[in-house]
């Protein structure tokens, strides 16, 4: 058999990807057997872009926490003037083996806080990772100042309360990592995006069981639907902790896994946590439409005001369209009328595009910018549709409930 079959039947590809892939491409796995090469041109443009993209993530070099205290003494001192210091309380449902909190899954959630190191050197929208301890630096490298774990969720309320109390700040805002994260990559994400986009508020992380492998999607899939009771409890402990408003902010898969704790959380009638939630955002969310639309109804009303940045040009969420055989995720929605009845306001941030589209909002140092002191243009929401056509440069559009703005380059817009 040759080697490319031999690739394509493998257990690590047919369990993470083939799932994904074998309702859309028509490859006939026994003619692998005898080493024939599908003819089909459209199933061997979509493998070879698949195999492409796998490779290309692949071969990433993976993030991991790295200590301050563990690079060289002298480039220790240098911490105090390189960056700021980005408090993230988290809470988890993986599982900790060795003192590390990999991909696998725990039924009971743990609560941790995490101080990190943001560099002020370093690319707008980027997090930049020490390749060792001993070539690590402050000035343009993220590192870990602390890591402190609670044995208890009432001594997280505890920290929590008291951090709130600490900066006078009652809101918080709680981040849902995507699809394809390790704890480090998740953690260091909060902390960059808190910090660039000016976020107001307590950063609090929930970090669900993801493999942090590009061959893990189905695993992960699984695990999204996991994670919904350990976010219910997270999303529970914060409104305890005397948290005033709760803004929940969701990343690609970690979409699809908030939207069901929401109608999960609904359906059970958590009234506690249902009235400190003062907002939600959807970053490039990888969840069908017709779902989102019935998770929306099993909910009675969305939470307001209630934000979804997509992209018409995210190659991910096309690439994904195309494999489940479906015209549109939410994350990548070219016709707003299907979200008419939901009052919802959704972003195309195409003009703004940075790699694949996938996390523009994330890592676009033009579109951060733009919505630097994000608090700004939630209270903008908050008040009447006409009030928001000035807000932001682009084109507005309005069908029935819904809300769509085509963002358009700064510079297009002093034009």
């Amino acid at each position: 058999m040759p080697r490319w079959a031999r690739w394509l039947r493998s257990p690590w590809f047919r369990q993470g990807w083939w799932p994904l892939v074998c309702g859309a491409l028509p490859v006939d796995l026994a003619a692998l057997d005898r080493g024939v090469l599908p003819r089909h041109t459209g199933t061997m443009k979509v493998l070879s872009v698949l195999v492409a993209l796998l490779f290309l993530i692949a071969c990433s070099p993976r993030g991991e926490f790295l200590m301050l205290a563990d690079i060289p003494a002298e480039k220790q001192a240098e911490a105090t003037t390189s960056g700021v210091r980005e408090v993230v309380f988290v809470g988890t449902s993986r599982k900790e083996e060795d003192g590390i909190f990999g991909f696998g899954r725990s039924e009971q959630a743990r609560f941790l806080r995490y101080d990190i190191l943001v560099p002020f050197n370093r690319p707008l929208g980027e997090v930049s990772w020490p390749r060792s301890a001993k070539r690590a630096d402050p000035k343009t490298d993220f590192l870990t100042l602390d890591g402190i774990g609670y044995d208890t969720a009432a001594d997280f309320r505890g920290a929590l309360r008291e951090s709130m109390a600490r900066r006078k700040q009652r809101d918080v805002v709680v981040y849902v990592h995507g699809f394809n994260n390790t704890m480090a990559e998740s953690v260091y994400r909060v902390a960059q995006m808190h910090y660039d986009l000016k976020v107001p508020g307590i950063a609090v992380h929930y970090a669900w069981p993801s493999r942090g492998s590009p061959f893990g999607y189905v695993y992960d899939r699984d695990s999204a639907l996991f994670g919904r009771d350990g976010l219910e409890q997270l999303l529970h402990e914060v409104a305890l902790s005397g948290a005033q408003r709760i803004v929940i902010v969701a990343h690609s898969m970690g979409g699809a896994l908030t939207m069901e704790t929401l109608r999960q959380t609904a359906i059970r009638n958590d009234k506690l946590v249902l009235g400190h939630i003062g907002g939600v955002v959807l970053i490039s969310p990888d969840l069908d439409v017709d779902l989102f639309r019935a998770q929306a109804h099993a909910m009675g009303r969305l939470p307001q005001p209630f934000l979804i940045f997509g992209n018409t040009k995210d190659s991910i969420l096309n690439l994904s369209s195309k494999i489940a055989g479906a015209p549109d995720r939410l994350g990548n929605l070219s016709d707003l009328a299907q979200l008419g009845d939901l009052e919802v306001t959704y972003f195309d941030t195409a003009a703004y595009n940075q790699g694949a589209g996938h996390f523009n909002l994330g890592t676009s140092p033009a579109l951060i910018q733009l919505l630097g002191g994000i608090a700004n243009i939630d209270a903008a929401f908050r008040a009447e549709a006409a009030s928001r056509v000035g807000l932001l440069p682009g084109v507005v559009l309005t069908v029935r409930n819904a809300t769509g703005i085509i963002l358009a380059p700064v510079e297009a817009a002093v034009d």
